[in-house]
């Protein structure tokens, strides 16, 4: 049986994300099939605890051997799981199969809902922040229940990341920076992000903002396959926005302060100027996925390994 999660920490209010967690049975040109732990919100779970973030994640794993391997593999960089996160049914895959170059091309074999009660009784405080997206808005059931949603859900977030191939996906015939533009603009009532970053795979990433736009290159390295790089992104690009506090964070005897820190966001990207912190964070984003290109499957990295990487370049 699966061990599941004990009292969470009253210590720090945690980051929480919402969406899979799966197996990624990665099939290298070589034919080799390799089993790694994956799903694009586990793994920006997974990317934030690295970087030393407290974290809670709702989530679906089965009690057969692949959860309990997955839920090892995130409970020991501190990834807590949600009460009620758990299942009798089988834990998703996702099958990789990966290019001469190390890209990787997906085919899903997911069932997507959230267990009764992963959204109930998390205890202890409320989150910082919340993150969510992936194949929860892409895949059936997901896809028939959230696809009209997408929209007003971006209108209400503060950051939105996607790559190319999403925003293709999601909004043919409409070019990835006039989406980008658009999602600024926000709808109705809402305010629209603040931040929409348009990731290029090798090609770096476009980042928008209502007071301007810049591209960030990508970081030349030994790629040995590109599984998990954009979810490494995110968690950098959070990571570096949660510390400069131009996103929700609090300490042991603070509460998140979410109005005031989405003031501040507001106010960083007002400007046709990048803000430094806001570079900052883009620059921690980009090391990131650099360095989980480096590595088999999603691996993203901590910030002692960040730090040494770069001071070593």
């Amino acid at each position: 049986m699966t061990a599941e999660p004990g009292p969470l920490s009253l210590t720090a209010a945690p980051a929480l994300v919402i969406g899979e967690a799966i197996v990624d049975v990665l099939t290298g040109a070589d034919g080799v099939r390799r089993s790694r732990p994956g799903g694009s919100p586990a793994n920006v779970a997974l990317g934030l605890a690295r970087l030393g973030h407290p974290v809670r994640l709702a989530t679906r794993i089965g009690r057969d051997g692949p959860g309990r391997a997955l839920h090892a593999h995130l409970r020991d960089s501190g990834v807590v799981l949600t009460p009620g996160s758990f299942t009798d049914d089988a834990t998703s895959t996702a099958t990789a199969r990966l290019d001469a170059a190390g890209g990787a091309h997906y085919s899903f074999d997911v069932t997507w809902d959230l267990p009764p009660g992963a959204l109930g009784g998390l205890g202890g405080p409320a989150p910082a922040h919340v993150h969510t997206g992936s194949i929860a808005t892409a895949l059936a059931p997901g896809a028939d229940r959230e696809r009209p949603r997408v929209e007003r859900l971006v209108a209400l977030s503060d950051v939105v990341k996607a790559s190319e191939e999403d925003l293709s996906w999601l909004c043919p015939g409409r070019s990835p920076d006039e989406t980008a533009r658009r999602w600024l603009a926000g709808t109705g009532a809402a305010d629209g992000p603040a931040l929409v970053v348009v990731t290029m795979a090798g090609a770096g990433a476009r980042v928008f903002w209502p007071g301007g736009r810049c591209e960030v290159p990508a970081t030349a390295v030994e790629v040995t396959d590109t599984v998990g790089a954009g979810d490494a992104f995110m968690a950098g690009l959070l990571s570096g926005l949660l510390h400069t506090e131009l996103l929700a964070r609090a300490g042991p005897s603070a509460a998140p302060d979410a109005a005031r820190a989405r003031r501040a966001l507001r106010e960083a990207t007002a400007s046709a100027r990048l803000d430094p912190r806001v570079g900052s964070a883009l620059a921690l984003a980009g090391r990131a996925a650099a360095l989980n290109c480096m590595r088999e499957g999603a691996d993203p990295p901590t910030r002692s390994e960040i730090d040494r990487w770069a001071a070593g370049r």
